[in-house]
């Protein structure tokens, strides 16, 4: 049998294989500089080398020119007297070889010079022995190869200044033994250089990575944290001293795991709460079912009444699931937002009226101090539902006065919603948490109105994810005051309204 626990090749390289990107980016630093040093010391290089290439080549055209001219003054035939009288500088002096520039340039180690007679036979060698002279170019200079390397030759007849008669030959010859020495160590410098310069700059590349990525150090060590413990709050510790593309990067993925870690205690709280509420009504449907399976099933006093109270729980469950659902989607307009625009006074003159027919027992009062137009910026089946839940809460508490005053305005900034009832009122204590999830301030009537305590932590999740203020101000005996504000939207247009049936 084949099992699948053998990893391919390719993974097992792909483990191996794990090269840090600090050092991808020094090397690709380093060898970027490289080429470019390299490339740079090239062109040097051979700039020099022409310049000093051609400075060699003037140097022997004009030693050549310089004895053709001191030779050539006589009107007779050259002599090797007369060439060492001119040419050789052992008998004169230091001084005397220092003035003379001809006698300069045969001193220099690296030039040889030769004279010939008309003959071609050789009359003086500033270097080694005077021979005959074989080759057929009486008038040339030219770069030769002797021995592997690069000579400069310069050969010119020697004419009489007057006559113009050829005399002789003389034939220059610079092995460019000071060129080459100084191409030498020319060529060594830049490759130091070079070898320096990228050693140089993949230590700064690896400095410079290492700093420019301490972000996404830190981002992996936080995604680290998290795997091991998913409900940690450790965030990347975000840095003031450099605005870019990382810090942007580091923001964004902070932001993520804010929106994720709500989401997962958005999760736990949710079957926290709906757990804790549900153990009631499944105690109450488990303890009838119990009641009819005992002996209720053969008295249909007990049956009816037992059914009753199942289904009257069951109802209370599924409200109470809906409910929840309406705040988990309360919770995602705090991090989704809307580009949606709302009338508010269309809105609070539709629910108005749809109240006025619901419950003709109860009488409804508007004051509209609207000047013109005020548009917000919200989902109209949000507004509409906060809107619900206040007028509902208003309705399930009032109690003997059946009158509810809806009121709206608005301001520079605000467009303000404001519901007021007449009925039991709360108290201090009481109005700090009557926001919170599954909260009642009577328990017993809140059960017997149908109340979950969900409502209005539905209505301030609502109205806090759209920017928006949820206030209460209430007196016992005397009814509470809810108040909503939201800001208004500038230069846009309204979306478009339905109209009511």
């Amino acid at each position: 049998m084949i099992t699948n626990d053998l990893e391919t090749p390719s993974e097992n390289n792909n483990k191996g294989r794990k090269i840090s990107l600090k050092v991808k980016w020094a090397a690709a630093v380093g060898l970027a500089i490289f080429i470019t040093f390299a490339i740079f010391s090239i062109v040097i290089f051979s700039s020099i080398s022409n310049i000093l290439l051609h400075k060699e080549v003037d140097n022997v055209h004009d030693t050549v020119t310089v004895i053709q001219q001191r030779l050539g003054r006589p009107e007779k035939t050259l002599t090797s007297e007369f060439v060492a009288e001119q040419l050789d500088p052992a008998p004169r002096d230091s001084k005397a070889i220092y003035q003379d520039s001809v006698l300069m340039r045969l001193a220099q180690q690296d030039t040889t010079v030769k004279v010939y007679d008309q003959n071609r036979q050789g009359l003086f060698a500033s270097r080694g022995r005077a021979t005959s002279f074989p080759k057929q170019d009486t008038d040339v200079l030219k770069r030769e190869h002797i021995f592997g390397k690069i000579h400069l030759m310069g050969i010119r007849p020697i004419k009489t200044a007057n006559t113009n008669r050829t005399i002789g030959y003389v034939e220059v010859t610079n092995n460019l033994r000071d060129y080459n020495h100084a191409m030498l160590e020319l060529r060594i410098v830049l490759v130091v250089v070079v070898l320096f310069a990228m050693l140089f700059s993949a230590v700064i590349g690896y400095l410079l990575a290492n700093r420019f990525l301490q972000p996404i150090e830190a981002m992996k060590q936080t995604i680290e944290a998290i795997n091991v413990e998913p409900n940690s709050n450790v965030r990347i510790p975000e840095t003031r001293r450099s605005q870019d593309e990382l810090s942007d990067l580091v923001i964004a993925f902070n932001e993520m795991l804010n929106r994720i870690q709500h989401y997962f205690e958005q999760q736990d709280q949710f079957v926290s709460d709906v757990s804790h509420e549900l153990r009631t009504p499944v105690a109450i449907i488990e303890g009838h079912l119990q009641l009819l399976n005992r002996w209720g099933k053969d008295d249909p006093e007990v049956l009816s009444e037992s059914l009753a109270a199942s289904l009257q729980e069951i109802l209370r469950m599924k409200n109470l699931i809906q409910e929840m659902l309406d705040l988990m989607r309360a919770d995602q307009a705090v991090t989704q937002g809307t580009t949606e625009v709302t009338d508010v006074g269309k809105v609070v003159l539709q629910n108005y009226h749809n109240f006025e027919m619901l419950y003709p027992e109860f009488t409804f009062i508007l004051d509209d101090d609207l000047h013109g137009q005020a548009l917000v910026n919200i989902n109209r089946n949000h507004l509409e539902q906060i809107m619900i839940i206040l007028l509902d809460n208003a309705i399930k508490y009032s109690t003997t006065r059946k009158e509810i005053h809806i009121a709206v305005a608005n301001d520079e900034r605000y467009a303000q919603v404001a519901v007021q009832d007449f009925g039991e009122g709360i108290s201090e204590e009481d109005k700090k948490k009557v926001f919170h999830r599954f909260y009642r301030v009577d328990k017993a009537r809140s059960r017997e109105k149908g109340g979950n305590g969900l409502g209005l932590a539905i209505a301030q999740q609502l109205v806090e994810g759209y920017d928006g203020n949820v206030s209460l101000e209430s007196s016992v005996g005397h009814g509470s005051v809810f108040r909503i504000e939201l800001p208004l939207v500038r230069e846009t247009k309204a979306a478009p309204e339905e109209d009511a049936d």
